[in-house]
């Protein structure tokens, strides 16, 4: 798919109490019907929502099934210049939802992103007049109550005091990470893994890392890095974030130190996880990764000119379409019923699935002597004709 092809809807929104923007891009409907979260952070411009809704079609794509129940989406996603921590955030978010009503109702399947959880976009929802986030979809399920009943029993699971919703994305980074490793032939254990970011998608990776045997040694927050060379006590942390993902500084264990925010990039480490923001490794800073894999938890974290730069340098980064795309495909295998609500199974699901795709990934890419991305590019090229003939496309 090209990069310069025009998105189907590209939608500038102002808030006419706070002078706030908003933002909405559909880039391209299957079914009549796109998928992607909204995102709510300061800066947050049409260019970044425009490439994150392509991204979106891509994820959708590249977990095509035809054998599978819950049949592609096409992309899009949502989002707002407004730091979510100001006063005003979630009455510019429920006026939002207020003016996209139209397009969520027959369109537009959102959720959780950047800056803003699916309980609050559910609560503000309900406030905008709309029956879900995600009711766009409902048409073309077989059985939309117990599809709806089956997500919400989903979203009750918890795994060790973690939401199931919460881990299933970062099982899935988890999994990218250890494919790739395995594929590489480099054992677990003694493994040094650094991130940026300890939220849903960040600690949730953290996790399932730390229990498979590699050493968490440095965590990035917005106030700063949290390092220890033998590792950090993942858990430890993970009970003492605050709902933003923001470590506590008093509970630190000894040997537990604190350093820059920029620290987690330079760390000794063999993977780099940025798991919070975009742009986050540019032109300015890659210099400084030794790592040897970059993996991209969150979307779009490194930019393009920084890329070429690692690649020169023989750092591979795992792009973002593929590693962080468990989270939209297990809402959609949940509410198709390709799963049940069940961490086990979800989990079982995600793994094999990813498995299956990092796997597709790097042998195109050694194939074509390529890069991983522009490898799950070519997936996606490969594919989305033949949705487009099945079920239909509208760009």
């Amino acid at each position: 798919m090209s990069a310069t092809t025009a998105p189907l809807i590209s939608l500038t929104w102002t808030d006419h109490l706070t002078g706030h923007r908003g933002y909405l891009v559909i880039d391209r409907l299957v079914r009549g019907v796109a998928s992607g979260g909204l995102r709510m952070r300061r800066g947050c411009t049409l260019d970044e929502v425009t490439g994150l809704a392509r991204g979106m079609t891509m994820k959708e794509a590249l977990h095509h099934d035809p054998a599978a129940r819950y049949i592609p989406l096409g992309g899009a996603k949502g989002g707002i210049d407004c730091d979510p921590h100001d006063p005003e955030a979630y009455g510019v978010l429920t006026r939002y939802l207020r003016a996209m009503r139209p397009y969520i109702e027959q369109f537009w399947t959102t959720g959780e992103d950047l800056g803003l959880t699916q309980d609050l976009i559910e609560a503000a929802a309900a406030e905008a007049g709309l029956v879900s986030s995600i009711q766009a979809v409902y048409p073309l399920l077989d059985d939309e109550r117990a599809a709806r009943q089956r997500l919400s029993d989903a979203f009750a699971v918890e795994v060790d005091g973690i939401g199931l919703d919460e881990l299933a994305g970062g099982c899935g980074v988890a999994e990218a990470v250890l494919a790739t490793l395995d594929r590489a032939g480099v054992p677990y254990e003694g493994t040094r893994v650094a991130l940026q970011g300890l939220g849903t998608m960040g600690g949730a990776t953290a996790r399932f890392l730390a229990r498979a045997g590699l050493r968490i040694v440095a965590v990035a927050d917005v106030q700063g890095t949290v390092a220890h060379p033998d590792g950090l006590d993942v858990e430890h942390l993970l009970r003492g974030r605050d709902a933003f993902g923001a470590m506590d500084r008093t509970a630190l264990r000894p040997g537990e130190r604190e350093l820059p925010p920029e620290a987690w990039l330079t760390a000794d480490a063999d993977v780099l996880i940025p798991a919070a923001v975009s742009y986050c490794v540019h032109t300015g800073n890659q210099a400084g990764i030794t790592a040897r894999w970059v993996v991209e938890a969150a979307n779009m974290p490194v930019v393009p000119e920084a890329e070429l730069l690692l690649a020169a340098r023989g750092i591979t980064v795992l792009p973002d379409v593929v590693v962080n795309s468990a989270t939209n495909a297990w809402w959609w295998w949940t509410l198709f019923g390709d799963i049940g609500a069940d961490a086990d199974e979800a989990f079982a699901h995600i793994r094999r699935a990813m498995r299956a795709l990092i796997d597709r990934m790097l042998t195109r890419a050694a194939a074509d002597a390529s890069t991983p991305r522009a490898a799950a590019h070519a997936l996606v090229a490969d594919r989305l004709p033949e949705i487009a003939e099945r079920y239909g496309c509208h760009r």
